[in-house]
């Protein structure tokens, strides 16, 4: 019993995190599977939703601010595809990789310009940060919470892609982008609506995830978006279902390895384990094996 309420709290969290780094994730995923691109600056998004619900908050109720900045995350995500990304559409695929790489960094600088630098405190949620007690281990809510709330959000995605218009034509612009255009599909539009799903859920992971650790910096946005990334390599780029399984499985193996006592070696077990994916299953645990058409 005292071995459960030692390293209960542990896997706990390592659920939690997965969840959080798996809404994460599906941005990434969503917008390779449809652009080819890796969205670098997906993690400063997440970081910007956080440092918005500090100050928003300052102001304004939860039950108003937290909409908000659920709103406002999801506009800049449209914003920076439709400033940084739709003018190069067809550029080369590097010039939109320096693109993303740009945003991610104007993004960092005008949080550190915002922030002076300094660490803001993310405001308790009421509710969501209540301590409370699971077979004798002490835990936040919010720990308990992620992983229900994020099946619930994945399962209402899949239904969303796979039953309806929009589903349709993403699944369409993701196996043929030039046919798809050809058969009269809004391809800017479809790339729109994933940025704006992908931004809604790195604001909602922002939610549970700074509600845990609860310091916001300009750079906060690094780590989590890397492990997201590692985790949508990990069950094969542009598998949601994938993401959602690689980011489950770097979250509980994260926290076992802080269990053992090997915290230092805890972001290095994520990065070991990109570098063997990619050398003995580069396409990841459910990807497909991409076919050159002559």
């Amino acid at each position: 019993m005292q071995w459960i309420q030692q390293n209960l709290p542990y896997f706990l969290a390592g659920i939690s995190v997965g969840g959080q780094y798996a809404l994460i994730a599906i941005g990434y995923t969503m917008v390779y599977g449809i652009l080819r691109l890796i969205n670098f600056a997906h993690g400063d998004i997440f970081m910007c939703a956080g440092l918005m619900l500090v100050y928003l908050s300052a102001s304004l109720p939860f039950y108003v601010s937290i909409p908000l900045v659920l709103l406002l995350t999801v506009l800049l995500g449209f914003t920076v595809e439709r400033v940084a990304y739709k003018p190069l559409r067809k550029a080369p695929r590097m010039s939109v990789m320096i693109s993303a790489i740009g945003v991610s960094y104007l993004l960092q600088n005008v949080a550190l310009y915002v922030t002076g630098g300094l660490s803001k405190q993310y405001p308790a949620i009421p509710w969501l940060s209540d301590t409370v007690t699971v077979f004798g281990a002490l835990t936040k809510r919010v720990t308990i919470i992620t992983p229900f709330l994020t099946i619930i959000l994945i399962v209402l995605l899949v239904l969303l892609i796979n039953h309806t218009n929009v589903g349709m034509a993403m699944r369409a612009v993701s196996k043929d982008f030039e046919t798809s255009l050809l058969m009269g599909i809004k391809i800017d539009n479809v790339i729109s609506v994933t940025f704006i799903i992908g931004s809604f859920l790195a604001g909602v992971g922002s939610l549970l995830f700074f509600s845990n650790y609860t310091g916001v910096t300009p750079t906060v946005g690094a780590m989590p978006g890397l492990k997201a990334f590692v985790a949508a390599v990990f069950g094969g780029i542009g598998s949601v279902p994938g993401a959602v399984i690689g980011a489950f499985i770097i979250g509980i193996c994260e926290n076992i390895i802080k269990a053992m006592g090997w915290t230092t070696f805890s972001d290095a077990f994520t990065f070991a384990l990109l570098i063997l994916i990619l050398i003995f299953r580069p396409t990841g645990l459910f990807g497909e094996k991409v076919t050159d058409k002559v």
